[in-house]
């Protein structure tokens, strides 16, 4: 048994998360709900980066889907980030979400950059509101903390610190 956790990569950790999620979380007199959208986020690095040219802030930009038959709800996030400390980047999530309007949410990404996926993978906590406008309409007001490797980047010497604060809004249509 120990030998196979070892062995386990964090997409079937996140989906065998999902999994879970989905077998536990819906009463059994609830209506699911699934909802789709885009946001964007503006992040900053905690750190310094010391590389030229690199800036340690930026924006970012993503597709959403979430389930969200109860308190306790799961999200699939593909996050684009155009200018990841001076290079494209892709971060695929899966987060568990526990609340309504009020909510606290924790997942699990990687970072796929330059080429490459990331050692190791990033784990968030999320903590925002979530508001509806029509009963199909939802704003998603959110902070997220990453916990992240360091990175390694092609103009450094030594590889960087990574832990991002994020600010981000996402509209999201349910069906």
């Amino acid at each position: 048994m120990k030998m196979r956790l070892q062995k386990m990569k964090w997409p079937a950790i996140a989906w065998w998360a999902v999994a879970v999620t989905l077998m536990v979380a819906a009463p059994a007199n609830a209506q699911p709900t699934s909802r789709l959208g885009v946001g964007a986020n503006y992040w900053t690095a905690l750190s310094s980066v010391k590389v030229d040219n690199v800036d340690r802030d930026g924006f970012s930009f993503l597709a959403s889907y979430q389930y969200r038959p109860g308190l306790l709800g799961m999200q699939l996030d593909l996050e684009w980030l155009p200018d990841r400390f001076g290079e494209k980047a892709y971060a695929p999530a899966a987060y568990v979400v526990l609340g309504r309007g009020l909510y606290a949410a924790a997942g699990v990404g990687m970072v796929h950059q330059d080429g490459d996926w990331a050692d190791n993978p990033f784990v968030a906590l999320r903590a925002g509101v979530d508001l509806e406008f029509l009963q199909f309409l939802f704003l998603d007001l959110g902070i997220s903390y990453r916990f992240d490797s360091k990175t390694k980047l092609s103009d450094a010497f030594d590889d960087i610190d990574t832990d991002t604060l994020y600010l981000g809004a996402a509209v999201r249509m349910a069906f």
